[in-house]
């Protein structure tokens, strides 16, 4: 038998498992950016800013590394068990929604155990790092979990469901709190800035809402747009964000005072005022906008704290 055709056959086989192992990282990576797309991992960029907000404005001294990344592992979890939850509540209205027909769900990219194992995942690794952050705040962490899950339902019978949004995300920057302090002593600087955090994402998740004014109408789903149309809306959104700016205010006149500082806070009413200027076009005002707002409102919390 001629030598070469163990050589060539050896070649083939080679070959066909270097393709084999393409084709296997292949299909992780596009099972890893579908569970990315799944959990919109890019919308932390809202949440973390705030969380570390709330991180540095309860620290006299800066947070230790190992502090700092248990933090962002418990926010991290929270995010994808926050977005796990909504989009597993709301498969069926997203299927039926033309905007939202496309995303995993509805779409049948991803299944629904699937979705529940993300879930799984999400709140484990939030739950267990807050159990390691303090046993203070363990029994504190399902609050979060709580609101994420009864939100989804709150459009199905009341406008005020934006609210639950906003509730929701304000937990953000009082669990940053909570993870240093550790106690509820003298959390009135934290429940101002929680205070601007539901203000701020209520008013946004108003603009937002704008996307799917008719399909609401048609769905009877409760949206501040849907009930009392776009323009009374974005008026309300306009107030709860002059709120947020106030609540904003009133903890950098008692707490933070330092002159460094102006500049931001003033960056931040021009942003919170050019949401609303750009309302029209949303994945600026939504998207673009309030994450330069997040890392505006950490920046000046940073230079309140560390440099006044």
């Amino acid at each position: 038998m001629c030598p070469f055709r163990f050589l060539i056959g050896g070649a083939n086989t080679l070959i066909l498992k270097k393709n084999q192992g393409h084709l296997s990282e292949s299909n992780l990576l596009r099972q890893l950016q579908k569970f990315l797309r799944f959990v919109k991992i890019e919308h932390t960029l809202f949440s973390l800013p705030l969380i570390f907000s709330g991180v540095f404005l309860a620290s006299k001294e800066p947070p230790t590394i190992v502090m700092l990344v248990l933090i962002l592992t418990a926010a991290t979890g929270a995010r994808t068990a926050a977005l796990a939850l909504n989009r597993i509540i709301d498969r069926e209205i997203d299927r039926r929604n033309p905007r939202t027909a496309v995303r995993e769900l509805p779409s049948g990219r991803m299944s629904l155990y699937e979705a529940l194992v993300v879930l799984a995942v999400g709140s484990g690794l939030y739950l267990g790092s807050a159990a390691i952050i303090s046993p203070f705040c363990l029994p504190l962490s399902p609050l979060p979990l709580l609101i994420f899950t009864v939100y989804p339902y709150m459009k199905r019978f009341t406008a005020l469901a934006h609210f639950g949004v906003g509730l929701g995300l304000a937990m953000a920057p009082l669990g940053g709190w909570f993870a240093v302090q550790q106690s509820f002593e003298n959390i009135l600087p934290g429940l101002l800035l929680s205070l601007f955090t539901l203000f701020w994402v209520t008013g946004f998740d108003i603009i937002y809402s704008t996307l799917d004014e008719l399909f609401d109408r048609t769905e009877n789903l409760y949206s501040f747009t849907s009930r009392y149309g776009r323009t009374k809306a974005l008026r309300i959104s306009a107030l709860l964000h002059i709120a947020a700016f106030g609540a904003l205010a009133l903890l950098f006149i008692f707490y933070i005072k330092a002159l460094a500082a102006v500049p931001l806070l003033m960056v931040s009413g021009f942003l919170l005022y050019l949401e609303h200027k750009k309302a029209e076009d949303v994945e600026l005002a939504f998207f673009k906008i309030n994450a330069m707002l997040g890392f505006v409102i950490l920046g000046m919390i940073v230079v309140g704290v560390y440099f006044p």
